[in-house]
């Protein structure tokens, strides 16, 4: 979610809760903020306000009164916004450096505390989507998105190719792997036993040290098991039948793979799967209706009796949530050109 950058405004706290008498409030709006020796010239709280008002308070008031409903709404989530908060906070430096952070946000702590906000925010936004979603879109994802585990072995076959290798080198390294790959099919091909002979040829062949001793096993998995490398080569293994090895070649971003499927889990029930379902749905639809995020926040402060008293400030708001969304869908229209 696109957020502007929080601004933090220790004079609200002045102006709004006076603890002491010399502290001027907008009970005594009059009171001088500001004075010059010897000058008929002062700053009234009022006029501070006023300015505070229309060049920054919208963002304020917004930012103040959504931590206060968020951390309202998810109680048992606050510890865990506040961990990832400082994870992110971390890597940040270690990426941009401090420096860098506190000549954007003005310290470490206005940063921490944006972070802390926006994953309130993204749990209250993913809840809202998730209540979007229907009965018929959980079911077909389920038929079509779910699978069961399945048994593979696999030989991998890397290039050896590398960003300084010219041109004429990588064709050369890539027909070799090539190579080598028809040479594995093609035994596999005259084998009686299959099994037996692709986990003889992984320790032979493959290049994956973590599995070819074990015969290229990288055991049950399914979605998510493994890292992302492994995507086209799962996709490849759901399409073979159990006991049926891979004829073409495989290509991920490790190198070149021959598969073998042992065999096929059960299906998980839905059930058992149905949060995760969600989940990946309300995703999509935030990423598909950028609007989301906006009605979401709005229908969270609706829940909780929003009332903005100052006029000024409720024009300010309405005219915010309607430019945004208007913005949003904008957004999603070129997006989609």
């Amino acid at each position: 979610m696109k957020k502007k950058k929080i601004i933090i405004l220790g004079l609200c706290s002045i102006l709004l809760c006076g603890c002491k008498n010399e502290i001027p409030t907008l009970s005594d709006g009059s009171q001088a903020v500001v004075s010059f020796d010897n000058q008929d010239i002062s700053i009234s709280a009022n006029d501070l306000y006023s300015k505070m008002k229309e060049q920054y308070a919208l963002n304020a008031m917004i930012e103040l009164m959504d931590l206060k409903i968020l951390e309202k709404e998810f109680p048992d989530e606050l510890e865990n916004a506040k961990k990832q908060a400082k994870s992110t906070l971390e890597a940040m430096k270690d990426t941009y450096g401090e420096e860098q952070i506190n000549s954007y946000f003005g310290s470490s702590d206005n940063y921490l505390n944006y972070l802390y906000l926006n994953e309130l925010e993204e749990k209250a936004i993913l809840n809202y989507a998730k209540g979007k979603v229907t009965d018929k879109e959980i079911k077909d994802y389920y038929e079509k998105n779910i699978y069961g585990d399945v048994t593979v072995d696999h030989i991998l076959i890397q290039t050896g190719v590398t960003d300084d290798t010219s041109d004429e080198d990588k064709e050369k390294l890539e027909t070799e792997a090539k190579k080598k790959i028809d040479e594995i099919i093609d035994k596999l091909n005259k084998a009686d036993n299959k099994l037996e002979t692709f986990k003889e040829l992984a320790k032979e062949y493959s290049q994956d040290n973590a599995t070819k001793d074990n015969g290229g096993s990288l055991g049950a998995i399914n979605t998510g098991t493994l890292s992302s490398n492994y995507d086209e080569l799962l996709k490849a293994a759901r399409q073979l039948k159990d006991g049926d090895y891979s004829k073409e070649l495989i290509t991920t971003e490790l190198g070149y793979h021959v598969i073998y499927k042992e065999s096929t889990g059960e299906k998980p029930a839905l059930d058992t799967v149905k949060e995760d379902i969600l989940k990946d749905l309300g995703q999509e639809k935030t990423t598909a209706d950028s609007t989301l995020s906006i009605t979401a926040m709005e229908e969270l402060r609706k829940k909780y009796g929003m009332n903005i008293l100052d006029s000024d400030l409720k024009s300010k708001y309405s005219n915010y949530i309607t430019n945004s969304i208007a913005s949003a869908r904008q957004s999603d229209q070129t997006a989609t050109k």
